[in-house]
């Protein structure tokens, strides 16, 4: 250790994703074992500035791993970027004689760390906690794999119904402008297209393509998966999916169900991992790092550098789900 680091704290800010809770309860365990003290702080950045920091122990965290959400709950604060609110929050902190904070977050949350490091003394480390997998500097971030399981789930479900039918469906998915939700879930799901904002989309060769299953190979229902990023062109879509096949095409829009539920064995593992990490980092004082995963390794980044990585889309994912679909 460079210093005898005797207390840390905890937040999670932002959208909630699944296995939070996995990543609060390996870190709080973790470092009581090491002796240390651990306080949570409800509401994200909101619970600093209100002062609601509270000690956490075992039991605190028992109960929690299989569980979506954050029990620490989560929110967004505009108020926290005025320099001297963000003073008066740390204050919070320092007070209690705490020095060190594990953020679990996304990007907003990252950049929130980028002002505790300018304004303050206090030492931060993040564990990148959402469900769009947007950060360019990880290859996973806690929450993608449950998201995706969960519309997967979704893609069977609405394949009985259209199945039944003789439909098409087009289902909206969430990650902002990151398609990773979409193209990965499409390619495990099964369905035949996907439209994701990384990718250039021909919605007259869908509708042609889709006639052409029908016509040639008898499909009784086809999937279309839209990330949200791309949502501009869904009106357009279903119009002429559906002149050109002559079948009902009903939309889905998944939203907030896909940020809910029992996180998977992947998401678990993977908060679980990062957590230990974040807490040996903070016992070594070690400031402004983000833990990641690259090729199954933990790795930890600048937390500037890391908020100005571009992520790369997959286009050979991109391509084989393509090839794989119809």
């Amino acid at each position: 250790m460079a210093k005898n680091i005797d207390k840390i704290a905890i937040l999670t800010s932002g959208g909630d994703s699944m296995g939070m809770n996995a990543a609060i309860r390996a870190a709080v365990r973790y470092a009581l074992g090491k002796g240390v003290t651990v306080y949570g702080v409800r509401h994200g950045y909101i619970g600093l500035i209100e002062n609601d920091i509270f000690e956490l122990d075992y039991q605190s965290v028992s109960n929690i791993i299989q569980k979506g959400g954050t029990m620490l709950r989560t929110g967004r604060s505009d108020e926290f970027k005025d320099p001297e609110v963000l003073k008066k929050g740390i204050k919070n902190l320092t007070d209690r004689g705490i020095n060190n904070l594990i953020v679990i977050g996304g990007d907003g949350s990252f950049r929130g760390m980028c002002d505790i490091e300018h304004h303050t003394d206090v030492h931060c480390i993040g564990i990148p906690g959402t469900i769009d997998n947007d950060l360019a500097y990880t290859d996973y971030t806690i929450g993608f794999d449950t998201a995706c399981n969960t519309v997967i789930d979704a893609i069977m479900k609405l394949r009985d119904t259209a199945a039944s039918h003789g439909r098409i469906m087009v289902l909206e998915v969430m990650g902002r402008n990151c398609g990773d939700i979409a193209l990965y879930s499409a390619i495990a799901g099964g369905a035949e297209y996907v439209i994701v904002p990384e990718a250039p989309v021909d919605i007259d060769e869908i509708a042609r393509s889709a006639k052409e299953g029908i016509d040639k190979h008898d499909k009784s229902s086809t999937i279309i998966v839209l990330a949200e990023g791309k949502k501009e062109v869904k009106e357009e879509l279903i119009k002429k999916v559906a002149e050109a096949t002559g079948r009902t095409t009903n939309q889905v829009v998944l939203s907030y169900l896909q940020r809910g539920g029992t996180p998977t064995m992947a998401d678990r593992v993977l908060a679980s991992r990062l957590a230990v990490r974040a807490v040996d980092l903070a016992l070594e004082d070690k400031n402004a790092r983000v833990l990641g995963v690259k090729g199954n390794e933990v790795i930890d980044v600048d937390v500037v550098e890391a908020l100005k990585m571009k992520k790369k889309f997959d286009t050979k994912l991109y391509d084989i789900g393509r090839l794989v679909s119809k």
